[in-house]
This record gives C-alpha cells, sequence and structure tokens, in this order.
C-alpha cells in the first residue's frame, strides 16, 4: 500500500512542478519519475541545508520540499537537454 501512495504523491509533485516550469507532453510515467526523484533530492537538499530530518508525503514540509526537488530536477535536466 505504501508504494502506492509514493506512486500517487510522485505523480501528483511531478504534474504540479511541470505546470510550474511550463513543461507539456512529458506524460504520466515522466511525471511519477520526476515526483519520485524529485522528492529525493528535495530530501537531500532540505536535510543538508536546514537539518529538517526525515519527511514523509503527508507533511507540509515534505510536499513542500518534493516540489522544490522535482522543480530544480526539471531545471537541471533543461540545462542539459534532456
Amino acid at each position: 500500500m505504501d508504494i502506492i501512495i509514493w506512486i500517487l504523491f510522485g505523480l501528483l509533485v511531478g504534474w504540479l512542478a511541470s505546470i510550474v516550469m511550463h513543461v507539456h507532453g512529458r506524460g504520466l510515467i515522466k511525471n511519477i519519475f520526476i515526483g519520485l526523484v524529485g522528492a529525493f533530492v528535495g530530501g537531500f537538499l532540505g536535510n543538508l541545508i536546514f537539518d529538517i530530518g526525515a519527511i514523509g508525503p503527508f507533511t507540509v514540509s515534505g510536499f513542500i520540499f518534493s516540489f522544490l526537488g522535482a522543480v530544480i530536477l526539471i531545471w537541471v535536466l533543461r540545462l542539459l537537454k534532456v
């Protein structure tokens, strides 16, 4: 059941980050990937910079840092022209 929650969370975060970054045509699987990897990046950076500890999909800080991580990931992918 946890994997389904993380996939839905990744889909939501990836979809919102794609809207904010004006990315079109990525599709469902790529949005899930962007969201999940963004959650990892955001959690890592949040822990590194702010020492926030563990975050989860049901916390406000977890959602914010995951979203910011997904936006950073999209930005880096744009720089690399992927």
